[in-house]
C-alpha cells in the first residue's frame, strides 16, 4: 500500500469520535469527547508539519531550479563574451592586416614619388649645369674677343 494511502486511512480510523459510541457514560463522553478534541489537534498539527515540509521541499526546488538556470545563463553569457572576443580578435587582426597592407602601399607609393622627383631634380640640375657651362663657355669667348680687340692679340680659343 502507498504511504500516502496509509496515511488516508489511519485518519479515517482516528477521526470516528468516541463519543459517538452508544452506552458511555457523561463523564466518559466528555473525556472521550476532550480525547476527540486532541486527536484532532494532533492531525492537524501533524498536517501542518507535513504541508510545511511540503512547502520546504517546494522552495528547495524552485531553489534548484533557480540555481540551475543560473548557471545556464552564466553559461550562456560566458560563451556569448567568448563569441564576441573572438570576433574582436579577428577584427582587429583584419584591421591590422589592412593597415600594414595600406602602410606598405603609401611606402612603395611614396618611394616611387621620391624615385620621379630625384630623377627630374637630377635631370634639372644636369640641364642647369649644361647650360651654365654653355654660358659660361660664350661668355669667356666672348670676352677673350673684347680682350683681343682691346688689345690687338689674336685668342686662339
Amino acid at each position: 500500500m502507498a504511504p500516502e494511502e496509509q496515511r488516508r486511512k489511519s485518519q479515517q480510523a482516528k477521526e470516528t469520535p468516541v463519543s459517538d459510541t452508544p452506552g458511555l457514560s457523561p463523564l466518559e463522553k466528555a473525556s472521550s469527547s476532550l480525547a476527540d478534541v486532541l486527536a484532532q489537534a494532533e492531525r492537524a498539527y501533524a498536517a501542518h508539519l507535513e504541508a510545511q515540509k511540503e512547502v520546504m521541499r517546494a522552495y528547495k526546488e524552485n531553489e534548484r531550479q533557480l540555481d540551475e538556470m543560473l548557471k545556464r545563463a552564466e553559461e550562456k553569457a560566458n560563451f556569448d563574451y567568448e563569441m564576441a572576443l573572438e570576433e574582436a580578435r579577428k577584427a582587429l587582426q583584419a584591421a591590422e592586416a589592412d593597415c600594414e597592407a595600406a602602410y606598405e602601399k603609401a611606402k612603395e607609393m611614396a618611394k616611387q614619388t621620391y624615385d620621379a622627383q630625384l630623377r627630374e631634380a637630377i635631370r634639372m640640375r644636369s640641364e642647369a649645369i649644361e647650360r651654365a657651362k654653355s654660358e659660361h663657355g660664350k661668355t669667356m669667348e666672348q670676352a677673350w674677343l673684347i680682350f683681343a680687340k682691346a688689345t690687338g692679340q689674336r685668342v686662339e680659343g
